[in-house]
């Protein structure tokens, strides 16, 4: 057996003592050399190099200013024709000629009134004969009907007037009596009755006064405001001849009604309550537009509402409803008022 072999651990630290040795004289040696590689000492400026300048200096505030200009790619525009270096350009042929390409930029209107140029620009397909009638923002208006009101038929939030997609689809009508009876002072008792079943009264032993707002409870609460009443000359037609007759002036007080006044001759026979009846009209309207086909909202006479429904900004108001239309007052943006006609089941206004 070697003696490395009998001494290894021996050997092992000889080794580790000349590495050591190594160490300290390399060491020693870098330590003598500080005072050049690190001097204290300020030196001149480098021969042929007296600017102390950084090199191209001057070009930092150019750099920096850079940094606020716009570095969007812009898309190409070659006389009117759009460059897309990115997505393909749709290619089209005549309907009648497959063999002949159309161009849509110079070649003949594909959907007459609507220019080649106006689906370029909003980027929708007019490869479809039925691509006018189409809807691509979904908001319940066709292509044509976007391109006529000068909308954005890619956004829903844009759009023609909704008063061309409302409709009228039928009335709700309930019609009422108020029945003035004897007179005592100045003083009446009154009868209410109404289509929906509804009943009240005031008997003799309180008969209301003039300027008295009635009935106090029951049907047709705080609805009727007693004015005053007159007595008049009117032909009889059962004889014929001219009898004195008591007419009642009464003020609805419904907010809708508010103000309206009805003069009602007292003890007319029960027999003619249709001929002194009136009526609280309400319009069941539907509107075709903003996903809301097929709902119906009520909007009673005289009444203002929004469109869509639920709005706060009420610019419509039902002036008028009857069984086979009504009438509709809109206020533009710019405060003038406009009338617009419908008739029932039918969608948009009566033309003009």
């Amino acid at each position: 057996m070697s003696w490395i072999s009998k001494n290894y651990e021996k050997a092992a630290l000889g080794g580790a003592a000349v590495v050591a040795a190594g160490l300290v004289f390399v060491g020693w040696q870098k330590y003598g050399s500080v005072a050049e590689d690190f001097s204290a000492e300020a030196s001149g400026p480098v021969p042929g190099k007296s600017n102390p300048a950084v090199k191209e200096g001057d070009l930092v505030p150019t750099a920096k200013a850079s940094f606020s200009l716009s570095r969007s790619w812009q898309k190409g525009d070659d006389a009117g024709r759009p460059v897309d270096l990115f997505t393909g350009v749709a290619l089209f042929v005549n309907k009648n000629d497959k063999t002949r390409p159309l161009d849509l930029i110079d070649g003949e209107m594909v959907h007459d009134p609507i220019p080649n140029s106006w689906w370029i620009e909003h980027r929708i397909d007019p490869g479809f004969g039925d691509s006018p009638q189409r809807d691509a923002d979904e908001d319940g208006f066709s292509n044509l009907e976007e391109y006529n009101a000068k909308t954005d038929p890619n956004d829903n939030k844009s759009y023609p007037s909704l008063l061309t997609k409302l409709s009228f689809a039928s009335d709700e009508s309930v019609q009422w009596v108020l029945r003035p009876g004897f007179e005592s002072d100045g003083k009446f008792t009154f009868e209410y009755s109404d289509g929906a079943g509804r009943r009240n009264n005031i008997g003799a032993g309180n008969p209301i006064p003039k300027g008295q707002v009635f009935f106090a409870d029951g049907a047709a609460k705080g609805r009727f405001k007693y004015l005053d009443f007159e007595k008049r000359r009117v032909l009889n037609e059962a004889i014929k001849a001219e009898v004195d007759v008591t007419f009642v002036i009464i003020e609805d007080q419904k907010p809708n009604k508010l103000g309206d006044k009805y003069e009602i001759p007292a003890m007319f026979r029960r027999g003619e309550a249709d001929k002194f009846s009136y009526y609280d009209r309400t319009a069941v309207l539907t509107l075709a537009a903003l996903g809301m086909a097929g709902e119906e909202f009520r909007v009673e006479e005289n009444t203002e509402f929004s469109l869509p429904p639920g709005g706060e900004k009420k610019d419509f108001k039902v002036t008028q409803v009857t069984p086979d239309q009504i009438t509709i007052e809109a206020t533009g943006p710019d405060g003038q008022k406009k009338t617009y006609e419908y008739a029932k089941g039918d969608t948009g206004p009566i033309a003009e």
